[in-house]
């Protein structure tokens, strides 16, 4: 897959496809916050959550297959778009 095509199915994926099945990103990355705020009795952020979503992309790119799962770094680019627009509109 050329870079292109991972960032245009990035795109689409995070404003088509995920967008239709989980509703706002901003809103959904807000309530994962909470959750996650309450349960480490930390304050979390949608911006974080996004960045924390990279990190676990990231490291199940480093998993135990032999074979790179392309999803991944596709995910990664979703999420940093996100992190990004959230980032860059206040929704911290």
């Amino acid at each position: 897959m050329k870079r292109d095509e991972i960032l245009q199915t990035a795109g689409d994926l995070i404003s088509k496809d995920r967008h239709d099945t989980y509703g706002d990103s901003a809103t959904s990355h807000g309530r994962i916050a909470a959750f996650w705020s309450t349960y480490l009795n930390l304050e979390i952020s949608p911006v974080d959550v996004a960045a924390m979503l990279v990190l676990m992309k990231v490291s199940r790119s480093k998993g135990g297959s032999t074979i790179p799962h392309i999803d991944n770094f596709v995910d990664i680019c979703g999420y940093a778009a996100l992190a990004g627009e959230m980032a860059s509109s206040g929704d911290q």
